[in-house]
């Protein structure tokens, strides 16, 4: 199996990997596919291998919103996963993706324990959840704000922090990212509009430079 950058296998070793075996699986999915389903209940988390996954949530009327955006790499649905809870949002395939599905249940049954990689497992899983809690909190936080400038300079600020640079690589198209932002499509595209002219930003496809 080769070798994947995730920080579920952080400190685990090839040998170490090789003996989860059992733990583990993989498929491919169709954009738009859905991966995980409202009320699933399921006992596996998954890692993006190729493309990317939104995980969004469901209103009674039909409505979504995307609470996040998975890369190569970054792993999902482990709290239901963990908790076996009915799963209260969807994975949807954002593009074209694979996915290696991890069997918590399997991996963390108590006949398992002496292995030499439970330990590690065990705690990559709390850092994970740790830094997933940190990505909702700021979701929460960008969503905050009454005004549609005040959300996009709030979340634009956090984005920028995260990549480090004044030029930004949004990891959502304009619908995306209007659902993100609870907010519509127009009015957002517009309230950009706004901004690109008051020189505080230029953007070109989902690359938004900030200017000021």
């Amino acid at each position: 199996m080769e070798r994947l950058t995730s920080p579920i296998f952080i400190h685990i070793d090839e040998q170490e990997l090789l003996d989860m075996q059992f733990g583990l699986r993989r498929s491919s999915f169709s954009k738009g596919a859905v991966i995980f389903r409202y009320g699933q209940i399921i006992s596996e988390l998954g890692i993006v291998v190729k493309g990317s996954v939104n995980i969004e949530s469901l209103d009674l009327a039909g409505g979504k919103t995307i609470l996040s955006h998975i890369g190569i790499g970054q792993i999902f649905a482990e709290t239901y996963a963990f908790c076996h809870e009915p799963m209260m949002v969807e994975a949807i395939a954002d593009k074209d993706c694979e996915i290696l599905f991890v069997n918590i249940k399997a991996l963390l049954k108590d006949n398992n324990s002496s292995r030499s990689w439970y330990i590690k497992l065990l705690k990559n899983l709390l850092n994970i959840a740790a830094h997933k809690n940190l990505t909702l909190s700021n979701r929460i936080f960008c969503t905050a704000p009454k005004t549609i400038r005040g959300r996009l300079l709030t979340y634009l600020a956090n984005l920028s922090a995260k990549q480090k640079s004044q030029v930004l690589t949004l990891p959502f198209n304009r619908q995306q990212l209007a659902d993100y932002l609870n907010l519509d499509r127009s009015a957002l595209s517009k309230e950009l509009g706004k901004m690109r002219d008051e020189g505080l930003i230029s953007f070109h496809k989902n690359v938004i430079t900030l200017l000021q």
